[in-house]
């Protein structure tokens, strides 16, 4: 029955190859670019280096203080952060590292690189994931002395010394001190805001008061959870412990700051107003509508196209339902036939988005991005191919069931 469908479908396409054309042309076109942003948002927010643990972490990265008339908000200071967030008992372990990276000058002889330094304390390579590509991570005890020591992402190592094997044990030149190269990763997207950065040093070697006991300040936590169940527990126990902070000046009266998961961050998009989740509905709502509007136009286009097949097919289906065919089948094929006709162009689409994919790498639009066809962002195309199908195929399918046999075969459906 199936192979029968396809016999009928391919027939059906040659008959009318321009407007089979046509039709590709809009699936493979909307598939394609919907493919290419989900991509690019999966390299944001999916599961891969430095965040594979992605459904266990929480990075606390913002606090907003509340007065009448006032407000105060930024990144939270490392002494409070030490002191309130390293000891929740819940989490497997928090790391502390600055919220955002500083461009820097590093200098190695001669030479001066540019480069986005982020501070951390040695916990970082025990809850994140990089990629080492040579040398090592440094430790506690080289943090708690304040060594200098530093991690080079890939691009840089090979800048600053031609191979990233090469890099290790080297002394670069940071604000006049020599510091020693231990380790090189590979290079993180800068998509992946939260922990990009091209060079890390420990924390204790910056000039900032690390002492100081300000609310607000630098420094974000990241935390990882013992599993990802225990998500939200750790959530509720951050926000009990904020609960019995005092006010850090008379003016305030209200202290929000939230454990938010990766997702929920890239959500955020620095609004203070949002919640735990990252306004999620309303992010979920805007961008969910922005791509059904974006589906819709090529699905009315290609229900009109498949209507005016179904009024020149008129003496087909007039013939098979005078000989038994119910509406049922008919319409069942007629989907059939469609379905197969968006995912040939869905599969189009994929091999469209994964050409604009290699030229957006080529071209460094995303620094140290790799955007890829990963089985998610695969899935996803494929699964848009039999959704477009449905939305421009359900109510041709239903019109050509309901062709009375007679009028179809004298030709007098528009009476």
């Amino acid at each position: 029955m199936f192979l029968s469908y396809l016999k009928l479908a391919w027939r059906g396409w040659q008959r009318r190859k321009f407007f089979t054309g046509i039709s590709l042309f809009g699936i493979s076109f909307t598939l394609m670019m919907l493919v290419v942003v989900y991509a690019m948002f999966d390299h944001a927010v999916g599961a891969r280096a430095p965040e594979r643990r992605a459904d266990r972490l929480l990075f606390i990265n913002r606090m907003v203080l509340r007065g009448p008339g006032t407000q105060g908000s930024s990144a939270l200071g490392y002494s409070f952060l030490q002191r309130h967030v390293s000891s929740l008992r819940l989490p497997q372990a928090v790391s502390l590292c600055e919220a955002f990276p500083t461009n820097i000058a590093l200098y190695v002889g001669q030479q001066v690189v540019k480069a986005d330094r982020r501070y951390t304390d040695a916990t970082l390579w025990q809850v994140l994931d990089f990629d080492f590509v040579a040398g090592r991570p440094y430790n506690a005890a080289e943090v708690r002395d304040a060594a200098h020591v530093i991690v080079l992402n890939a691009t840089v190592a090979r800048r600053c010394f031609g191979s990233e094997a090469a890099a290790v044990g080297q002394a670069v030149q940071l604000d006049g001190q020599p510091y020693r190269v231990v380790g090189v990763v590979a290079d993180v997207p800068t998509a992946r805001e939260l922990t990009y950065a091209e060079c890390w040093l420990p924390v204790t070697t910056t000039a900032d008061d690390l002492r100081r006991p300000d609310y607000l300040g630098d420094y974000q936590a990241i935390i990882l959870a013992r599993n990802a169940v225990d998500v939200p527990a750790v959530q509720a126990e951050y926000q009990r412990m904020l609960a019995g902070l005092p006010m850090p000046d008379k003016q305030y009266k209200e202290i929000r700051s939230y454990a938010r998961t990766l997702l929920a961050n890239y959500m955020v998009d620095h609004n203070n107003d949002a919640g735990q989740d990252g306004e999620a509905a309303a992010f979920w709502r805007r961008w969910l509508g922005l791509g059904l509007l974006f589906m819709l136009l090529p699905a009315l286009n290609l229900v009109n196209i498949n209507v005016s097949r179904t009024l020149e097919r008129s003496t087909e289906i007039g013939v098979r339902k005078a000989f038994g065919a119910t509406a049922g089948r008919l319409a069942g094929q007629f989907l059939i036939e469609n379905m197969l006709l968006t995912l040939l162009g869905g599969l189009l689409g994929l091999a469209l988005a994964a050409a604009v994919l290699h030229l957006l790498n080529d071209s460094h639009f995303i620094p140290y991005a790799q955007l890829t066809l990963s089985g998610r962002v695969f899935g996803l195309g494929l699964g848009l191919a039999l959704v477009f199908g449905l939305l421009s195929g359900a109510y041709p399918a239903y019109r050509m069931s309901k062709l009375p046999a007679i009028k179809a075969l004298k030709g007098e459906l528009g009476r």
